[in-house]
Parts: C-alpha cells; sequence; structure tokens
C-alpha cells in the first residue's frame, strides 16, 4: 500500500511523460511482482520482503498513474485550433456559474467544425470530449471584439442551464494559469476536473449567434443541484446568507461572496461551509445510525442480514449521494472511496492495525486519484485522521458516558488536530487562525446541528431556509467579531516541507497518551516550522520577482531588510483580481513586510490589485503618478513620483526616472502612460529598470536627460506594444535579459512581432511571462533568470509552442 503510494507520487514529479508502454511495463511488472511475492513470502525474510513489497508497489502505483496520464493526455487540444473560431455542439454538462457580467460552464462536446469561411479546405477540427466555457453578456473577456460589436442581452447567457444542448461559436485555447510559487497550480485543477480546454462563447453582432438545440435530462442530478440553488435564492433576500445555505446544500462553493470567504478562512471553519470530507464523513455516520435504527424494526430484515452490516452499507450508499448531489467533487470522491475502503474490511471482518487501516484508504484514495497527492486537502484530510488514530483520541473501552465528558472528548479532538496541523497549515497556507480552536468550537455545532439540518429540510420545507439564514446571520456576526481581532491570524513564510514533516511529528507526539516527560519531546520539533525565516539578499545585493498575474505588471523588489512592490497586476472581474488572488498569498508566503509599493499609473492592469495588498499590508506606502481624485487615494495616501527622487536600502539605490514635475501639467489630464513611474535599481555593479508603460516619446526624453541608463534587466515598456521599446531605448538601456510581463494569447498580440526582432537584433534575451511563469533574477547573478515553468514543471503544465 505505501509503495503503490510512493509510486504514484514520484510519477507526478516527472516534468514530462514517457511513452505509454513504459509505464503499461512499470504496471505488469509490479502486479506480477506482487503475484510473486504473495507466492513465495514465506520463504522470504521478512526485511526483504517488506524491500520488495515496496518496489512492486511502487512500480504499479507509478505505472498506474502514468498511464492515465498519457491516455489523458492524448486528447489534449492541438495548437493549430487555438484562437480559432469554430462551432461546437453538445451539452451543459454541469451547473452553470453566473457572476458579474459572465456566466461560466462545463461543455461536453458531441461535434465540433469550423466556422463558415475561416477554415475552409481544412480537416474538421479535434476538440477535447470536456471543456470549460465563459459567456461574457458585455462582450469583454480574453479575446474581446471590437467597439462596433454589439453586445447580446445579458439573459441569453444567464439562461444556459444544465442538460441543454446548444450550438456555439467559440475560440479555445490550451489550459494556462499563472504558475507562481506557493501559489494556486490552475493546470492542475483542470487536469482533475478532466477540462482539457478552456474557451469563450462568441456573441457579437457579426459572430454566429449561439442557438438552444433542445432541453434534455441527460444530468439529472446537476439540472436538480441548479433548480435548488436557485429556488434558495429567490427565497433568501440576502445573497450572503443565501450563498452560505447554497454552499451547504448543493456544495456551489462559488455562491458564498469572496469577503465571507475571508472571515471563514480567518476563524478557521472554512471547512464548514463546503461540502467537504467532514460533511460527507458526517452524513455518513447519521446515515448509519437512521438505517440501523429502521432495520433493527423489521425482524424479517433482521433474520436475513444483520442490522450492523445493513447499516454500515446503506450508510455508505446514502453519503454517495448526498456526494454526488453536492457536485461530486474531488474532495467527496476521496472521502467516498475511503469510507468505502474501510466499510469493505469491516464487513469481511477484519480487524486491522490503525496504521494498516489509514494506508488503505490512502492507497484506495490515490489508486483512483493520483493527482490528489498535490492537494493541500488531501494531506489536511488524511493527516488529520492519522494524527486522531496516533493519539488515541478515540479509544476503545474509553467512550464518554455523559455531556460533559462527550464535550470534553470534541474539545480534545479539535486541540490535538489543531496542534498537529498547524506545522502542515503553515506549509500549504502560510496564515494559521489563532481564533480556530474557539470559532471551531462556536461553529461546529451550530453548523452541524442548526445550520446544516434546517438548510437541508429546506428542499421540502422551503420556509425553513428563512429560519437557516437567520442562523447563519447569527454565525457571521459571531466570525467577524473573531476575525476583526487584531490577533486573529498568525502568517509567517512558508517553511520547507522537512520542518512541517517535524512539526507534525512533534504534535502528534504531544498530543499522545503518553508521560508528559516524553510529550514535552515534541517541542523541539515543533519550533522549526515556527521560526522559520525566508532567506534573503546579502547586504549590497538585491532579487526581483515578477510574478505571473497575466496581463499586467507586478514586481516584488526584496534587499536584505527591505521589500517594494512595483505595480500590482489586473483586476480581472469584479470579484476577483491580481493583488487578492496571486500576490497576497505570495508576499504571504515569502513572508514579505512591504515598506513601499509603486503604482506606475492608473490603468487596471497595474493598479488592478493595489486595494487588496495595501489592506494586506498596512504599513506600505505607496508611490504613485494617480491623480489625486483616483479611488486608491481614500484607501492610502499617495506620494507623487517625480524623477529625483531617490533613497537607498542596504547599500542598494533606488532613483525615479520618470515623470518630471511639469509632465503632470503638460497635459490636462495626462495620458496614463506618459506619466507612468519609471524606477531604476543598481548596487553600482548591476542594475534593473522598471518601465511601466512609456511610449517612444517618453523613452526618447529618458534617454536624453539621463545619462548611465544602461542596465542588466529591463522590464520591457508597455508590455512589448508596438508604441514602445524603440530602438533609442534599447540601445542606451543594452540589457543582458528583457522580461515582458503579458498574458498568453492575450487580445492585444503582446508582444508585438516588430518588438520583438528589434530585441532579438540586438541578441538581448527575451523573456515573456506566459512561457516563464514568475520569474526570478538576481543582483549577485545577474546572466541568470529562473523561470516557474521551467524549473517547477510538470507534465500536466502547459508547454506553448
Amino acid at each position: 500500500m505505501a509503495g503503490s503510494v510512493l509510486g504514484a507520487a514520484l510519477q507526478l514529479q516527472q516534468g514530462a511523460l514517457w511513452h505509454g508502454a513504459v509505464y503499461a511495463g512499470l504496471l505488469g511488472v509490479g502486479v506480477a511482482g506482487w503475484f510473486a511475492l504473495r507466492a513465495m513470502r514465506w520463504g522470504l525474510p521478512a526485511g526483504l520482503q517488506l524491500s520488495v513489497a515496496l518496489w512492486v508497489g511502487a512500480m504499479a502505483g507509478g505505472g498506474l498513474a502514468g498511464w492515465r496520464a498519457v491516455a489523458y493526455a492524448a486528447g489534449a487540444l492541438p495548437a493549430a485550433v487555438e484562437g480559432r473560431d469554430l462551432w461546437v455542439e453538445g451539452r451543459v454538462a454541469g451547473m452553470p456559474q453566473h457572476g458579474a457580467g459572465v456566466t461560466r460552464f462545463t461543455f461536453e462536446v458531441a461535434s465540433a467544425r469550423w466556422v463558415a469561411g475561416s477554415m475552409d479546405g481544412e480537416e474538421p477540427p479535434r476538440v477535447p470530449a470536456r471543456i470549460s466555457l465563459a459567456w461574457y453578456a458585455q462582450g469583454g473577456g480574453l479575446w474581446g471584439r471590437s467597439e462596433t460589436d454589439a453586445a447580446p442581452p445579458a439573459a441569453l447567457a444567464a439562461s444556459v442551464r444544465a442538460g441543454e444542448r446548444w450550438r456555439l461559436a467559440v475560440r479555445l485555447r490550451a489550459p494556462h494559469g499563472s504558475l507562481n510559487p506557493h501559489g494556486f497550480d490552475r493546470e492542475l485543477w483542470m487536469w482533475e476536473r478532466g477540462e482539457q480546454a478552456s474557451g469563450q462563447v462568441r456573441n457579437g453582432a457579426r459572430d454566429p449567434q449561439p442557438e438552444r438545440l433542445a432541453s434534455t435530462w441527460r444530468h439529472p442530478v446537476e439540472r436538480l443541484r441548479e433548480a435548488v440553488r436557485d429556488a434558495i435564492f429567490e427565497q433568501v433576500d440576502e445573497p450572503r446568507h443565501a450563498g452560505v445555505i447554497a454552499a451547504l446544500v448543493t456544495g456551489d462553493q462559488n455562491a458564498i461572496e469572496r469577503s465571507d470567504w475571508d472571515v471563514f478562512r480567518a476563524t478557521g471553519v472554512a471547512h464548514l461551509v463546503s461540502i467537504s470530507g467532514l460533511h460527507i464523513t458526517m452524513f455518513a455516520w447519521l446515515a448509519t445510525l437512521g438505517v440501523g435504527v429502521l432495520w433493527r424494526r423489521s425482524t424479517r430484515l433482521m433474520l436475513r442480514w444483520p442490522a450492523p452490516h445493513a447499516a454500515l452499507i446503506g450508510g455508505v450508499l446514502l453519503a454517495t449521494l448526498y456526494a454526488v448531489f453536492s457536485g461530486w467533487g474531488v474532495p467527496s470522491q476521496r472521502t467516498v472511496l475511503m469510507l468505502a475502503a474501510i466499510g469493505v474490511l469491516r464487513l469481511t471482518g477484519r480487524r486491522w492495525p490503525w496504521p494498516f487501516v489509514w494506508l488503505l484508504a490512502c492507497a484506495v484514495v490515490v489508486a483512483a486519484d493520483p493527482w490528489a497527492l498535490m492537494q493541500a486537502g488531501f494531506w489536511l484530510s488524511f493527516v488529520a485522521v492519522g494524527v486522531l488514530f496516533a493519539a488515541d483520541a478515540a479509544a476503545p473501552g474509553d467512550a464518554p458516558s455523559g455531556i460533559g465528558a462527550r464535550l470534553l472528548r470534541l474539545l480534545r479532538e479539535q486541540w490535538v488536530v489543531t496542534l498537529a496541523l498547524t506545522p502542515l497549515t503553515l506549509l500549504l497556507f502560510q496564515q494559521v487562525s489563532v481564533v480556530g480552536l474557539l470559532a471551531n468550537a462556536i461553529a461546529i455545532p451550530w453548523v452541524t446541528l442548526v445550520v446544516t439540518p434546517l438548510a437541508m429540510l429546506g428542499v421540502v420545507v422551503p420556509s425553513l431556509w428563512h429560519l437557516a439564514a437567520g442562523s447563519v446571520q447569527a454565525l457571521l456576526a459571531v466570525l467577524e467579531w473573531l476575525a476583526g481581532l487584531p490577533f486573529a491570524t498568525l502568517s509567517m513564510a512558508a517553511p520547507p516541507l522537512w520542518t512541517a514533516i517535524a512539526g507534525v511529528a512533534g504534535g502528534v507526539l504531544l498530543a499522545m497518551r503518553l508521560p508528559w516527560s516524553m510529550r514535552m519531546l515534541g517541542l523541539p520539533l515543533l519550533l522549526p516550522a515556527l521560526v522559520w525565516q525566508a532567506p534573503r539578499p546579502a547586504p549590497g545585493e538585491f532579487e526581483l520577482l515578477a510574478a505571473d498575474i497575466g496581463q499586467g505588471n507586478a514586481v516584488l523588489v526584496r534587499t536584505a531588510s527591505h521589500s517594494l512592490l512595483y505595480d500590482t497586476g489586473p483586476r480581472y472581474s469584479l470579484e476577483s483580481d491580481a493583488g487578492q488572488r496571486v500576490l497576497v498569498p505570495l508576499l504571504r508566503a515569502l513572508g514579505e513586510r512591504l515598506d513601499a509599493m509603486v503604482v506606475s499609473h492608473r490603468d487596471s492592469d497595474h493598479s488592478g490589485g493595489a486595494a487588496a495588498v495595501l489592506a494586506a499590508q498596512p504599513q506600505s506606502m505607496l508611490l504613485s503618478s494617480i491623480e489625486p481624485g483616483h479611488p486608491l487615494q481614500a484607501v492610502r495616501a499617495a506620494q507623487r513620483c517625480e524623477a529625483g527622487q531617490r533613497w537607498t536600502w542596504d547599500g542598494v539605490d533606488f532613483e525615479v526616472l520618470h515623470p518630471r514635475a511639469d509632465d503632470y501639467t503638460v497635459f490636462a489630464p495626462p495620458k496614463p502612460n506618459a506619466i507612468s513611474c519609471v524606477l531604476r535599481i543598481g548596487n553600482g555593479r548591476v542594475a534593473a529598470l522598471l518601465a511601466g508603460d512609456i511610449e517612444r516619446l517618453q523613452e526618447a526624453a529618458l534617454v536624453a536627460r539621463t545619462p548611465g541608463l544602461r542596465a542588466d534587466l529591463l522590464l520591457v515598456p508597455h508590455h512589448g506594444s508596438k508604441t514602445s521599446s524603440s530602438g533609442l531605448l534599447l540601445d542606451a538601456v543594452q540589457p543582458r535579459i528583457a522580461l515582458v510581463q503579458a498574458g498568453w494569447r492575450n487580445r492585444f498580440g503582446h508582444p508585438a512581432g516588430e518588438v520583438v526582432a528589434r530585441y532579438r537584433a540586438r541578441d538581448i534575451s527575451l523573456v515573456e511571462s506566459a512561457r516563464c511563469g514568475a520569474a526570478t533574477w538576481a543582483s549577485s547573478a545577474p546572466e541568470q533568470l529562473r523561470c516557474e515553468r521551467v524549473q517547477g514543471r510538470r507534465y500536466w503544465h502547459h508547454l506553448p509552442p
């Protein structure tokens, strides 16, 4: 069992897949070896048996994971299809998600063909069977439309329902997300969901119009979930409360507002408001209890089958139905598999020691979903179960008899899990809730005994949803108060893996029922994860990390004891921006406390994430060219950037080169690009130039008034637009490396071909963030650039052609 998990874990580290025959061979050898070992095990020493079992298990686990990956990758979207208009016909396979001006849904493709006139004479396109689509009601999105295109009515996109057959004109692209240190891996998320392409519905005035073909019942569960979710929002007036109820009943976590998710995470109760392993396990326990009670009422049924066996099977089956209705998400699938594996052991009368039971459940889950090993939820849930087993929190023969004793047991279990999982939580999320123990002590019984039953019964008696909304309101009031306490959360840099492993072991040792003299040995194991500090540049050196944020700029500059953020990336939608999704988690993972933030100019691809970053970094000053009435001024009063401003941190010089004071008055109001803050960082030996969105006119002025403009690294002006990167600027700067921060297949065509040619003609290494991911450059090694998409590559990551 352990060997199969180890083999799958090793296979997941591959940067590229081998040929499928290699994995099939590994799987065959592993299975044959297991049967051979069983046949001759009594003649082998125990140590040799264990070693051989580990090896054959690893070959089988790695071979199975690799063979499945090869089979799945064969259905990937061909590069020749990306960005071209085509018709797809098929069904809406999942409950659509309606956001501000956009509807997103999973689409099962039955057939595909080129839009008439676009690819005449070519073979029909090969499209993956399952894709993710976005239907923008106002015509925005990845590729956009011209201003002459009329936007369709919003009601058309919002009318999409699960199970319906549609014919849609779309443009597709391979799954391509941001890749940042300690960041969310969207490409792995889509891989696990089986979605091998994403795209946008084309619905402009000059595009072929979408057509609803029929309403089917091919996805009845999804249709039912959608109907229940919509009924909840119709019945409950307050969207915040309706969102929590919808998440508990249907598993639609997108229904919960972002501000509420922040509260739930800060108080450590996020697991209670999403359909997680805890919910499925709790439901299985209640279902087992209910089936057992009903089964014992029938003498005939008792004579045909023992009540414990019937209760166990009924509990697992009902929990499976609940998991299916809640969306059959990956965490739910893992939990059902775990419960089924443990149920089989009990039905067959096997009484294995708890480590073997734990390993069996883990091996079954990994065999079904090897990529679960890359998910935080997998490790948190399985480590929590293992910790409770190891700490003997539910020791046989020690069951509490009274209400007080049961309450104390519940509190002890919560304390044990909190203590042991803190180092692992720091590794995965770089943040733990200090008030989590108290918040869970209040929220667990309230959600379990009040909110969830009312929410579920509301499906039958809709008026009960009003009572559920009232209970959610009361819970939110308590949680918001706890989250508002100054010590509510503890954040620190992401520790190395070994410190988290040691910390979990230390927590388990402290929680076990052992003499205190032995328990205290766990304290030294906890310390490395709790006191870890991320390494920083040496005095006199500096480091740049250009985050992968899509179409926009965001560069973190670090010295020995100071940090500066240059630009904050784009706003993706009304609900999300680069600050909240990328930069705040990245800064937390690195343990950064910003001294200053430079927002080069007002354009949203540079300032979109500023509010979220400033909220998380209240001590940071703001330097910018934004106007006095800009909304950011209400968040943090900005000091205007002007040429001549300079300061020194740890032997590293920072100087603002543009704009000059009179540039703000040349035009009324000035063009935002023309007054981009240009920042030069240097230590006397090497330098970096961050140029914002300046264009040719400003580049010429900058060269004319700034002697010695040379820099080793250049942040390419205006993302590689035709209006920038003049030969005059490149000849003056003479960079070794030029970094373009632009989105993959962005609608502006950045970087422009003629701009790329100018850099190549001067032998300047031009690196695009879409192909590099997050880029790290250090003054101590100015000729090198580390690309997250290259050094951290896994086989499911998109490799741009």
